[in-house]
Order: structure tokens, then C-alpha cells, then sequence
């Protein structure tokens, strides 16, 4: 399953991915979503850093959280991510 999440800048959006998906080991890193303020999201890591990235608007971030449920919950886990500009595709499997 895929998404396409728009992020506030192409600043943004490789922040996102870096985040939640190390390539190299295939690892999923986001471990919770802490808090939603508008369209920022507030997410904490396997490691319980505490980051905020800053979406496009509040509907990316309700696509993003509702996507990213089952990965939180270690139902699916996130397999790729790959950054075009501002956008950010994620699949997970």
C-alpha cells in the first residue's frame, strides 16, 4: 500500500522520510504520533526523540496519521520512502 503525503517544503518532506524509514537497514524508526497541531505533526522515534514536521496542510497530516497507524501498531511496517519535491511517497507492506 502506498500514500503520497504533501509536505511544506522539499525541506520537509526529506526530513519525514529520513525519519521514519532508514534505507540502509530497512528499518522502521517512527515508534508513535505524540501530537497534531494544524497541519504540523509531532512524531516520537524508536530512540524517544521527539520530532515536528510541518505538513502541507491539516488533510496530509490526517492521510499520514491514519496511514501510519498499522505501522505504529507493528501490523505493516514501512518498506520504502522516496522524496520528489515537497512530496513524500511511503509504502508500507
Amino acid at each position: 500500500m502506498k500514500i503520497q503525503v504533501a509536505c511544506q517544503d522539499k525541506h520537509e518532506a526529506t526530513k519525514l522520510a529520513s525519519l521514519i524509514f532508514i534505507k540502509d537497514g530497512k528499518e522502521t524508526f517512527i515508534y508513535s504520533v505524540v501530537n497534531v497541531y494544524g497541519n504540523e505533526l509531532v512524531i516520537s522515534l524508536k530512540d524517544k526523540s521527539v520530532h515536528s514536521i510541518v505538513l502541507k496542510d491539516a488533510r496530509q497530516v490526517e492521510l499520514f496519521t491514519d496511514f501510519i497507524q498499522s505501522v505504529v501498531e507493528k501490523e505493516n511496517q514501512i518498506i520504502e520512502t522516496e522524496v520528489a519535491g515537497d512530496v513524500v511517497q511511503i509504502t508500507k507492506g
